[in-house]
């Protein structure tokens, strides 16, 4: 489990840092609920609730992947996949509401990486039921 807490602590510093945009901006414009109409506020809660609902998911499948005792590289390369996707949809959603190559590319990653690691266990465990 020492791989995959690398990549839940630095998902965490993520949502915690698009948490705090979040919220410096609510203090700004005086808005508590919602987005209050404001064009900056709307993008980073998107921003802010994007990612909080694509890292458990894929941190959950990171780990399973750890315990079935996944070779290590690979799981860094999903847990890296998962950190640029998740911090380049938070760069191209934040500089534009329309389609940029950074939202664009993040979210592919994402769900490449979500993927794969769905068909790897689902490999994984496959492979134990024939084999035994």
């Amino acid at each position: 489990m020492r791989i995959t807490g690398i990549y839940a602590a630095i998902a965490a510093v993520l949502i915690v840092f698009l948490a705090v945009r979040v919220s410096l901006r609510r203090r700004a414009v005086g808005v508590g609920i919602g987005n209050g109409g404001d064009a900056v506020l709307a993008p980073r809660i998107r921003v802010h609730a994007n990612a909080a609902e694509y890292l458990p998911l894929s941190l959950l499948l990171l780990l399973i992947l750890e315990l079935d005792q996944t070779q290590p590289i690979l799981l860094h390369v999903f847990g890296c996949v998962i950190i640029a996707g998740r911090i380049l949809h938070a760069i191209g959603l934040s500089s534009s509401p329309a389609l940029t190559p950074g939202r664009a590319i993040g979210i592919a990653l994402t769900w490449i990486v979500i993927a794969a690691m769905a068909l790897l266990l689902l490999w994984q465990a496959l492979a134990v039921h024939v084999l035994t």
